[in-house]
């Protein structure tokens, strides 16, 4: 089964030039295209897409603020944030906002392939250097629910950058009983995203900073 993917992006020579490198790839499927948030959170709605690759600067309504409400619907998607340059604070806004990752927009067509099934498949993709950064600068979740024993071994592997299908073969169990703990484990601990959970696991130090995911295909 292919994997759904929603393109958001001002720019329509950018949504074409991605509809091509995505088009290559007989595992993938564009599902619809919007150039603001206003629209990528009417086709989020429709279309429950498996990923979204989102521009964070458009007019109407900006990638972060979409993120925001997408992720405040409750639409599962997983979100890519797409940047022209890579900086901090943008960074670290996408990710409290809900992204569970980001990409430069000169990313080579591979990568960006890579990069959209790893996330499909649930796999944090972080650098070391920004996991360190982003621990600093996002807050711990307010009073979490505690983990059972179960959902503590599946936040350990996910801190680790592990896909759903690791996961389930590291703890002998189903991938749908994986994707069902993650979302126990997001909805207990009150964040958005499963990078938002890995980088709780480092903060209680179940991974530490450096085992997180593996280095982002930005960079």
């Amino acid at each position: 089964m292919s994997i759904r993917v929603l393109l958001v992006d001002d720019h329509s020579v950018v949504r074409q030039g991605l509809q091509m490198f995505l088009a290559l790839d007989p595992e993938l499927e564009v599902v619809g295209e919007a150039e603001n948030g206003a629209e990528a959170l009417e086709l989020a709605r429709k279309l429950q897409p498996d990923v979204i690759l989102m521009d964070l600067l458009m007019p109407v309504m900006d990638g972060i603020t979409a993120i925001e409400a997408i992720r405040r619907e409750g639409i599962e998607s997983e979100i890519l944030a797409v940047t022209s340059v890579l900086e901090d604070d943008v960074v670290i806004r996408a990710i409290r906002a809900g992204a569970t990752g980001y990409l430069l927009k000169d990313t080579e067509a591979n990568e960006l392939r890579r990069a959209i099934k790893a996330a499909a498949d649930g796999q944090v993709q972080l650098s070391h250097q920004v996991a360190a950064r982003l621990m600093r600068e996002i807050a711990a979740p307010q009073r979490p629910e505690t983990l059972s024993e179960r959902e503590v071994d599946v936040l350990r592997l996910l801190g680790k950058g592990m896909a759903n299908k690791e996961m389930a073969s590291a703890l002998s169990i189903g991938e749908k009983t994986i994707k069902t703990h993650v979302s126990n484990i997001l909805s207990k601990l009150g964040v958005q995203s499963r990078t938002q959970a890995a980088l709780y696991a480092a903060r209680i130090g179940l991974v530490s900073s450096t085992e997180i995911g593996g280095p982002p295909p930005s960079i």
